[in-house]
């Protein structure tokens, strides 16, 4: 617990980037060192002994969070997900509501448009409902539009489902998604990066992208506009390693034409198109995860 309290008084007092502080604990191995020692190039934060009463209240303030439900976890913990330190935008640490599961990192992240058309609603609700049926967790981000209709098919297809979000977890954003939120909790998992109380930014929303981008073995497009936050997140998928499939019905926007060029890209009609695509992608990927 130790540990994770100094984490987080590094990013509320040392003054830095969370992606600085984030690297130099990674590279120190612990979070208390950095604070006794000193961030390089900086006079020492606490010459204190580790119950120094700053660490101590951050640690009761992490155990209420504990009992509320919330796990937190630092880079540095067995249970921060092996697949995001894989990736550049690692957050510093995660938390959830719910359960977490090794088998998050063989699924898929379906994401689209807010404004949805009925079609695409429907898409985006059979896609998740025939990997949900394979045992492949669906992620996806809680937004309204394509978000909400893969959590829902995965959902009522008796599958898992997590929700990678762009608050904390006291917060619930679009508001009336709080009900699926807590439904996600209590059958799958609700994951952010922020701290419980984090409002929603027009910043955080792109940060849950990466993170989404990174938690999936792969990303599908069902509905996007070149503007839209799911476009952005094939772009990180692609930067990450991961691979993105995009409809066929998508091909008619100058953006996924451009997309499916790319290596690392693929179109896919339908689910069985798509499980069929996996099946080739991720093998490889499962070995260096869990080397």
């Amino acid at each position: 617990m130790t540990e994770r309290a100094a984490l987080l008084y590094l990013l509320r007092h040392s003054g830095r980037r969370w992606s600085a502080v984030a690297e130099e604990v990674e590279e120190r191995g612990s979070a208390l060192k950095v604070v006794h020692d000193g961030p390089r190039g900086q006079l020492d934060l606490l010459a204190t002994d580790p119950t120094d009463q700053s660490l101590v209240a951050i640690e009761h303030e992490i155990a209420e969070w504990e009992q509320e439900g919330m796990r937190f976890v630092t880079l540095l913990d067995r249970e921060y997900p092996g697949q995001l330190l894989l990736i550049h935008q690692r957050p510093p640490f995660l938390m959830w509501r719910g359960s977490s599961s090794d088998r998050d990192a063989r699924g898929v992240a379906i994401v689209g448009t807010r404004k949805a058309t009925p079609q695409g609603r429907e898409r985006a609700e059979e896609l998740a409902a025939g990997l949900a049926r394979r045992g492949i967790t669906v992620v996806s981000g809680l937004a309204a539009g394509i978000d909400t209709a893969a959590h829902l098919g995965a959902l009522d297809a008796g599958g898992r489902t997590v929700a990678v979000i762009g608050t904390g977890l006291r917060r619930c954003y679009p508001q009336e998604n709080a009900e699926l939120q807590g439904r996600i909790a209590a059958e799958g998992m609700v994951i952010s990066q922020f701290l419980p109380d984090a409002p929603p930014t027009r910043t955080s929303f792109p940060m849950r992208n990466a993170v989404m981008s990174g938690y999936a073995a792969a990303t599908v497009v069902v509905e996007a506009n070149w503007k839209s936050g799911a476009r952005m997140q094939a772009r990180l998928a692609l930067e990450h390693g991961r691979h993105v499939f995009l409809l066929e019905s998508l091909l008619e926007l100058d953006w996924a034409q451009d997309y499916a060029r790319r290596p690392g890209a693929t179109v896919v009609r339908d689910v069985d198109d798509l499980v069929q695509q996996l099946e080739a992608i991720t093998a490889p990927r499962d070995e260096l995860v869990w080397a």
